[in-house]
């Protein structure tokens, strides 16, 4: 597969390390918080955040290949806005402790909508969306929840979430104004079936995750009506054929990203017609 090369070299992370650009102290200061001053976010440049912001938030494991690939499936998909890896996870705690650490994680989620927010002040009127995979699911869900009145996103794509089927989005869904769209797999059966069962999901319940079985729909008319911005995206076959083969670990994969995800990122708005033509059969992208 022919890979996009990322052109925006205006601003990258490390020169505004070492300096801000000359393109305005509220603009330099918020690629700097976005980009930090850590590990490579080959994706976040001056010229990409003025078009956009995804927010891509690994699993337990922290940032690794598995997740550094959903950024190249974005890049390659023709996402060119700002797509930024933010790892919210403790290397001291490892994996098992990100996982049960909910009252660490959600103060992470917090954090981050701080962040989105100043976003949001130095680009006024420029999409955000949050992709989540495993455990990140949890944080793409708590960082919009977290967001004060009035202060939304356009949305969330959740790959493989790591939440109970029961968690209420009710909160999420109000302040994502396209809503939230998760994929989820029967075949996810040891990380999410097995793993959660026994170690627990990131809201702390022990069962398989929504992540595998889906999330439950509520009863009431109300919430229904709130529920239809909730789209989500069981796994079959033909999505083998981009590196999806229904598994945990391959829910990330770029050529995936590429062909499902990118899509709904840049799509204008999110229906259900969006929704069947995103899922529909085909392989991956040349």
């Amino acid at each position: 597969m022919r890979r996009r090369q990322n052109a925006d070299t205006s601003a990258s992370p490390g020169r505004l390390c070492r300096g801000f650009a000359p393109l305005g102290a509220v603009v330099a200061v918020a690629a700097a918080l976005l980009a930090g001053c850590g590990r490579p976010q080959p994706y976040v440049s001056d010229t990409r955040l003025s078009r956009g912001l995804v927010v891509v938030l690994p699993g337990i494991e922290g940032r690794s290949p598995f997740n550094e690939a959903i950024c190249e499936g974005l890049n390659d998909g023709g996402v060119d806005w700002a797509i930024e890896l933010h790892d919210w996870t403790s290397a001291w705690l490892g994996p098992i402790g990100n996982l049960r650490a909910e009252q660490r994680n959600r103060r992470k989620a917090s954090e981050l909508a701080d962040r989105v927010q100043r976003y949001r002040m130095a680009y006024p009127g420029r999409p955000v969306v949050l992709v989540g995979q495993s455990g990140g699911g949890a944080i793409a869900v708590w960082t919009i929840e977290a967001l004060p009145p009035g202060q939304n996103v356009k949305g969330a794509v959740l790959l493989a979430a790591a939440m109970s089927p029961q968690y209420m989005l009710d909160e999420a869904l109000r302040r994502a104004e396209e809503g939230l769209v998760s994929f989820h797999s029967q075949r996810d059966w040891l990380f999410l079936g097995v793993g959660t069962a026994t170690q627990g999901t990131m809201d702390r319940q022990f069962l398989s995750s929504a992540g595998r079985v889906g999330f439950n729909r509520p009863d009431s008319p109300l919430r229904q009506r709130l529920y239809d911005k909730l789209y989500e995206i069981a796994w079959q076959p033909s999505m083998a054929q981009t590196g999806y083969e229904g598994t945990h670990l391959s829910s990330g994969a770029s050529r995936f990203v590429a062909a499902y995800v990118a899509p709904l990122v840049l799509a204008h708005g999110w229906d259900a017609d969006l929704i069947e033509r995103v899922q529909a059969p085909r392989g991956a992208p040349e």
